[in-house]
């Protein structure tokens, strides 16, 4: 038996300027969040606020979520070794569930903190919170500025958490102009509902798009059974069994089978089926491949 094995079009050189990039985008972030987490903190008391001490609370919860998210993307640029062969991609991921474990947990938090508030509402110092939360918009919405272009899951899920503190900054300036001008102040604690049930709905989708990459799922955007048609249309190939696609990290997708050859093959063709096997994986744009070659006759180890 032999096999080949290939990687993508994407050099090692772009791969470790692209985890560095974002994850000094993403460090950045981090200390715009835990910075303005404290002043939250201080404003909240000053205003007598309970939403803004709810948004400081939150946005601690986002800052340790922030924190892993930087320390796991770094950690995803770091070369293979002897004991993750596929290298750190995947930790890229982990970092991304545990954010979402956090966004999850602390939106109940905030829920748990604004139903009572309908409940008995109190009126807080308007004009403070105006100020709080025009620099809450302004420095959050930096903060999404600079993770919001970057690809792949860990990022996007940053992103989310940052759009649901612009959202919820947006929604306490909003009800600050008009608790400065009405007594109502039962709108805040209605709005923090509204925007938590929203961000929690995109905490769900992206839950949803990271389980399959877990268990190791088909992407959606590959059909395994039209790539497995394609092959066993080549030369030489008889049939093809053990074929997988699965992704490391929702971004790298790594291909692997077993192809049944209809002869033996000599030197030539061998480097000609794996050439064919090599554009096949290019132009679907896989990370990775490894292919195994089964020569007439001979049995499959694998019987799983």
């Amino acid at each position: 038996m032999s096999s080949t094995t290939s990687g993508g079009h994407t050099s090692a050189h772009d791969a470790s300027h692209h985890h560095h990039h974002t994850s000094g985008n993403i460090k950045t972030v981090f200390f715009l969040n835990f910075g303005f987490a404290l002043v939250e903190i201080v404003g909240g008391i000053l205003t007598g606020s309970t939403a803004i001490l709810a948004n400081a609370v939150h946005d601690l919860g986002d800052s340790f979520a922030l924190a892993q998210a930087w320390y796991f993307e770094r950690k995803s640029g770091s070369e293979s070794n002897a004991r993750y062969s596929y290298g750190y991609k995947r930790f890229s991921l982990l970092g991304a569930l545990i954010s979402i474990i956090v966004l999850f947990t602390s939106s109940l938090f905030v829920l748990v903190n604004a139903i009572p508030r309908i409940l008995e509402p109190r009126h807080p110092d308007a004009g403070g919170m105006i100020l709080l939360a025009v620099a809450g918009v302004i420095v959050n919405g930096i903060a999404m500025a600079r993770v919001s272009k970057e690809s792949g899951m860990n990022a996007k899920v940053v992103a989310l958490h940052m759009l649901e503190d612009v959202l919820g900054w947006v929604t306490v300036l909003v009800v600050a102009v008009v608790l400065y001008f009405c007594d109502i102040p039962v709108l805040d604690p209605l709005l923090a509902v509204m925007i938590t049930l929203y961000i929690l709905f995109g905490v769900v989708k992206n839950l949803k798009a990271m389980l399959p990459v877990f268990l190791q799922a088909v992407p959606d955007t590959f059909d395994l059974e039209v790539i497995t048609s394609e092959i066993e249309g080549l030369e030489h190939i008889h049939a093809v069994h053990h074929a997988h696609i699965w992704s490391l990290d929702g971004e790298h997708n790594v291909f692997t089978a077993h192809l049944e050859v209809d002869t033996s093959l000599d030197a030539e063709a061998y480097r000609q089926l794996k050439e064919l096997i090599r554009a096949l994986v290019e132009r679907y744009g896989m990370y990775h491949s490894t292919i195994e070659i089964e020569y007439p006759g001979e049995t499959c180890r694998n019987l799983l």
